[in-house]
Protein backbone atom coordinates (compact mmCIF):
# COMPACT_ATOMS: atom_id res chain seq x y z
CA UNK A 1 0.00 0.00 0.00
CA UNK A 2 2.92 2.62 0.59
CA UNK A 3 4.65 1.94 -2.08
CA UNK A 4 1.48 2.46 -4.66
CA UNK A 5 0.42 5.70 -2.20
CA UNK A 6 4.36 6.67 -3.07
CA UNK A 7 4.11 5.58 -6.74
CA UNK A 8 0.86 7.65 -7.39
CA UNK A 9 2.14 10.74 -5.41
CA UNK A 10 5.68 10.77 -7.62
CA UNK A 11 3.11 10.46 -10.71
CA UNK A 12 1.27 13.81 -9.24
CA UNK A 13 4.64 15.46 -8.70
CA UNK A 14 6.08 14.75 -11.84
CA UNK A 15 5.15 17.57 -13.75
CA UNK A 16 6.56 20.10 -11.43
CA UNK A 17 9.46 18.85 -11.58
CA UNK A 18 10.37 18.50 -15.49
CA UNK A 19 13.21 19.82 -16.52
CA UNK A 20 12.16 21.16 -20.00
CA UNK A 21 8.06 21.99 -20.08
CA UNK A 22 6.34 21.74 -23.96
CA UNK A 23 3.24 24.36 -24.27
CA UNK A 24 0.01 22.74 -24.08
CA UNK A 25 -1.09 23.29 -27.49
CA UNK A 26 2.32 21.96 -29.07
CA UNK A 27 2.41 18.87 -26.87
CA UNK A 28 -1.47 18.39 -27.90
CA UNK A 29 -0.80 18.82 -31.55
CA UNK A 30 1.85 16.25 -31.29
CA UNK A 31 -0.59 13.76 -29.54
CA UNK A 32 -3.29 14.51 -31.84
CA UNK A 33 -1.20 13.56 -35.31
CA UNK A 34 -0.01 11.12 -33.91
CA UNK A 35 -3.18 9.47 -31.93
CA UNK A 36 -6.38 11.18 -33.66
CA UNK A 37 -8.21 13.18 -32.09
CA UNK A 38 -10.75 9.95 -30.59
CA UNK A 39 -7.54 8.21 -29.59
CA UNK A 40 -5.58 10.91 -28.02
CA UNK A 41 -5.88 11.17 -24.06
CA UNK A 42 -5.70 14.32 -21.98
CA UNK A 43 -3.47 12.29 -19.55
CA UNK A 44 -0.83 11.52 -22.46
CA UNK A 45 -1.05 15.47 -23.47
CA UNK A 46 -0.36 16.56 -20.13
CA UNK A 47 2.51 14.20 -19.65
CA UNK A 48 3.97 15.73 -22.80
CA UNK A 49 3.47 19.15 -22.11
CA UNK A 50 5.27 17.85 -18.84
CA UNK A 51 1.78 19.62 -16.93
CA UNK A 52 -1.10 18.11 -14.77
CA UNK A 53 -3.79 16.83 -16.33
CA UNK A 54 -5.97 19.56 -13.99
CA UNK A 55 -3.86 22.67 -15.90
CA UNK A 56 -4.93 21.46 -19.15
CA UNK A 57 -8.36 20.97 -18.17
CA UNK A 58 -8.35 24.95 -16.61
CA UNK A 59 -7.59 26.01 -20.09
CA UNK A 60 -9.18 24.17 -22.44
CA UNK A 61 -12.19 22.70 -20.60
CA UNK A 62 -12.41 19.58 -22.74
CA UNK A 63 -10.39 17.53 -25.51
CA UNK A 64 -12.46 18.88 -28.14
CA UNK A 65 -11.80 22.77 -27.21
CA UNK A 66 -8.28 21.96 -26.91
CA UNK A 67 -8.28 20.37 -30.61
CA UNK A 68 -9.53 23.64 -32.12
CA UNK A 69 -7.39 25.56 -30.45
CA UNK A 70 -4.12 23.49 -31.68
CA UNK A 71 -5.81 24.17 -35.62
CA UNK A 72 -6.33 27.52 -35.01
CA UNK A 73 -2.93 27.78 -33.16
CA UNK A 74 -0.96 26.14 -36.10
CA UNK A 75 -3.44 27.86 -38.39
CA UNK A 76 -2.25 31.55 -37.62
CA UNK A 77 1.78 30.16 -37.37
CA UNK A 78 1.00 29.07 -40.65
CA UNK A 79 -0.43 32.49 -42.15
CA UNK A 80 2.29 34.44 -40.34
CA UNK A 81 4.61 32.45 -42.79
CA UNK A 82 2.38 32.81 -46.03
CA UNK A 83 1.74 36.57 -45.61
CA UNK A 84 5.98 36.83 -45.03
CA UNK A 85 6.34 34.92 -48.35
CA UNK A 86 3.45 37.38 -50.46
CA UNK A 87 5.16 40.32 -48.62
CA UNK A 88 8.32 39.44 -50.40
CA UNK A 89 6.57 38.69 -53.70
CA UNK A 90 7.86 42.37 -55.65
CA UNK A 91 4.89 45.08 -56.53
CA UNK A 92 6.67 45.42 -60.03
CA UNK A 93 8.32 41.92 -60.87
CA UNK A 94 10.79 42.63 -63.61
CA UNK A 95 11.15 38.66 -64.37
CA UNK A 96 7.67 37.21 -63.59
CA UNK A 97 8.88 33.45 -64.20
CA UNK A 98 11.77 33.67 -61.62
CA UNK A 99 9.53 35.61 -59.29
CA UNK A 100 6.79 32.79 -59.70
CA UNK A 101 9.52 30.14 -59.01
CA UNK A 102 10.85 31.93 -56.00
CA UNK A 103 7.65 32.99 -54.08
CA UNK A 104 6.38 28.89 -54.99
CA UNK A 105 9.20 27.71 -53.51
CA UNK A 106 8.82 29.86 -50.55
CA UNK A 107 5.14 28.89 -50.34
CA UNK A 108 6.27 25.10 -50.16
CA UNK A 109 8.69 25.17 -48.07
CA UNK A 110 8.21 27.12 -45.62
CA UNK A 111 4.18 27.25 -45.13
CA UNK A 112 2.91 24.06 -46.66
CA UNK A 113 5.25 20.96 -45.75
CA UNK A 114 7.15 22.90 -42.77
CA UNK A 115 6.30 21.54 -39.55
CA UNK A 116 3.08 23.54 -39.16
CA UNK A 117 2.24 22.60 -42.36
CA UNK A 118 3.01 18.63 -41.98
CA UNK A 119 0.57 18.93 -38.69
CA UNK A 120 -2.27 20.67 -40.30
CA UNK A 121 -2.52 18.37 -43.28
CA UNK A 122 -2.31 15.26 -41.05
CA UNK A 123 -5.22 16.43 -38.80
CA UNK A 124 -7.05 17.31 -41.90
CA UNK A 125 -6.80 13.74 -43.15
CA UNK A 126 -7.69 11.77 -40.72
CA UNK A 127 -10.01 13.80 -38.77
CA UNK A 128 -11.73 16.14 -40.97
CA UNK A 129 -14.13 13.73 -42.77
CA UNK A 130 -15.02 12.50 -39.22
CA UNK A 131 -15.23 15.79 -37.26
CA UNK A 132 -15.67 18.71 -39.83
CA UNK A 133 -17.08 21.13 -37.51
CA UNK A 134 -13.28 20.64 -35.79
CA UNK A 135 -11.70 22.42 -38.62
CA UNK A 136 -14.39 25.63 -38.64
CA UNK A 137 -10.88 28.29 -37.92
CA UNK A 138 -8.85 26.35 -40.40
CA UNK A 139 -11.51 27.06 -42.90
CA UNK A 140 -11.99 30.40 -41.86
CA UNK A 141 -8.41 31.93 -40.95
CA UNK A 142 -6.43 29.65 -43.14
CA UNK A 143 -7.60 27.93 -46.48
CA UNK A 144 -9.51 30.95 -47.43
CA UNK A 145 -6.76 33.50 -46.90
CA UNK A 146 -4.32 32.26 -48.80
CA UNK A 147 -6.69 31.97 -51.51
CA UNK A 148 -7.97 35.69 -50.79
CA UNK A 149 -4.10 36.90 -50.54
CA UNK A 150 -3.00 35.22 -53.89
CA UNK A 151 -5.72 36.20 -55.79
CA UNK A 152 -4.91 39.61 -54.84
CA UNK A 153 -1.17 39.19 -56.35
CA UNK A 154 -2.97 38.02 -59.23
CA UNK A 155 -5.17 41.14 -59.45
CA UNK A 156 -1.87 43.10 -59.25
CA UNK A 157 -0.13 41.15 -62.05
CA UNK A 158 -3.31 41.27 -64.09
CA UNK A 159 -3.79 45.13 -63.96
CA UNK A 160 -0.07 45.86 -65.03
CA UNK A 161 -0.58 44.11 -68.09
CA UNK A 162 1.68 40.96 -67.11
CA UNK A 163 -0.88 38.78 -66.49
CA UNK A 164 -4.38 38.33 -67.97
CA UNK A 165 -6.75 36.46 -65.65
CA UNK A 166 -10.27 36.92 -66.15
CA UNK A 167 -11.06 35.24 -62.54
CA UNK A 168 -8.12 35.73 -60.05
CA UNK A 169 -9.53 33.52 -57.36
CA UNK A 170 -9.72 30.96 -59.74
CA UNK A 171 -6.32 31.22 -60.54
CA UNK A 172 -4.65 31.31 -57.42
CA UNK A 173 -6.56 27.80 -56.81
CA UNK A 174 -5.16 26.47 -59.66
CA UNK A 175 -1.38 27.94 -58.80
CA UNK A 176 -1.62 26.25 -55.42
CA UNK A 177 -2.54 22.82 -57.05
CA UNK A 178 -0.06 22.96 -59.90
CA UNK A 179 3.01 23.78 -57.09
CA UNK A 180 1.42 20.97 -55.21
CA UNK A 181 1.39 18.39 -58.09
CA UNK A 182 4.52 16.20 -58.15
CA UNK A 183 4.74 16.90 -54.67
CA UNK A 184 1.63 14.84 -53.25
CA UNK A 185 2.54 11.69 -53.36
CA UNK A 186 5.89 12.18 -51.63
CA UNK A 187 4.07 13.79 -48.63
CA UNK A 188 1.16 11.05 -48.50
CA UNK A 189 3.66 8.42 -47.10
CA UNK A 190 5.15 11.04 -44.79
CA UNK A 191 8.03 12.32 -46.53
CA UNK A 192 9.75 15.39 -46.95
CA UNK A 193 10.20 16.80 -50.24
CA UNK A 194 13.99 17.45 -50.85
CA UNK A 195 15.22 21.39 -51.88
CA UNK A 196 15.29 19.58 -55.64
CA UNK A 197 11.94 18.35 -55.61
CA UNK A 198 10.30 21.55 -54.20
CA UNK A 199 12.63 23.84 -57.05
CA UNK A 200 11.38 21.59 -59.62
CA UNK A 201 7.90 21.82 -58.92
CA UNK A 202 7.87 25.52 -58.74
CA UNK A 203 9.69 25.79 -62.04
CA UNK A 204 6.73 23.29 -64.00
CA UNK A 205 4.13 24.86 -61.92
CA UNK A 206 4.90 28.80 -63.03
CA UNK A 207 5.88 27.58 -66.26
CA UNK A 208 2.84 25.32 -66.75
CA UNK A 209 0.61 29.16 -65.28
CA UNK A 210 2.76 31.19 -67.38
CA UNK A 211 1.42 29.01 -70.38
CA UNK A 212 -2.36 29.83 -69.34
CA UNK A 213 -2.13 33.39 -67.95
CA UNK A 214 0.68 35.09 -69.58
CA UNK A 215 0.71 37.92 -72.20
CA UNK A 216 4.60 38.11 -73.29
CA UNK A 217 5.83 35.23 -75.10
CA UNK A 218 9.35 36.29 -73.65
CA UNK A 219 7.92 35.52 -70.13
CA UNK A 220 7.71 31.24 -70.84
CA UNK A 221 10.17 29.44 -71.54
Amino acid sequence: MKSRNAASQAKTIRPAQCLKRVPILDAAAEVFCREGFSGASIDEIAEEACVSRQTIYNHYREKETLFVAVVADVSARANTALFAALAAFPDKPENLREDLIAFAIDLNRNCLYNQDGKFLRKLLQSEGPRYPHLFEAWREHGRCKIGMALGAIFARLHHQGLLHIPDCDLAARQFTALINADLQMTTLFGETPTEEQIRGSAEQAADMFLRGYGVRAELVL
